[in-house]
């Protein structure tokens, strides 16, 4: 079984942040972006896009905890923090390439999306249908086709194409 996670089309994120109110709302029961396991990366105007853990296959922060506060579920590869042992050191946050690991501003210990049982909320309630959930694979295929698009959009012969359609 591949792993999936949370991935954000840039395209169709408008930077709503309402993923992050879901996520907060689900997992504390509040609506409060800095409780959210779901963050958005906002680089105006370029782009926005939100980003969630991605279930690394060797987890750099699972590694770096000292007090083996976080194992990766065999399985699934989600990230599980175990509360008793978790003292808010941060090397988990430090090891995370990707930035998605959070240490809760109350409990003061890490917390990182754990897909909600494999149906994130976050991806249901997305306005934009910004968020799915996918593999690495189909991450992947995805950003091949994409820069084929654009390359293919690119030549001098698309050009001609589609300054022709415009004059017309």
């Amino acid at each position: 079984m591949q792993r999936k996670f949370v991935v954000s089309e840039p395209e169709k994120c408008t930077g709503c942040g309402i993923c992050e109110l879901v996520c907060s709302g689900v997992k504390e029961g509040g609506f409060n972006p800095l409780l959210s396991r779901i963050r958005m990366a906002r680089t105006e105007p370029f782009a926005n896009m939100a980003i969630a853990c991605r279930l690394c296959e060797t987890p750099k922060c699972v590694k770096s905890c000292p007090r083996k506060a976080l194992t990766a579920d065999e399985k699934t590869g989600v990230i599980l923090v175990d509360e008793q042992k978790c003292d808010g050191c941060r090397w988990c946050m430090e090891a995370c390439e990707f930035g998605v690991i959070f240490v809760h501003k109350d409990k003061k210990i890490s917390t990182v999306c754990d897909l909600c049982q494999l149906n994130p909320k976050c991806v249901a309630f997305c306005p934009q249908e910004a968020l799915q959930l996918m593999t690495g694979e189909e991450l992947g295929q995805r950003m091949r086709k994409r820069a084929f698009r654009k390359l293919i959009s690119e030549t001098p012969e698309a050009k001609r194409t589609s300054k022709s359609s415009k004059d017309t």
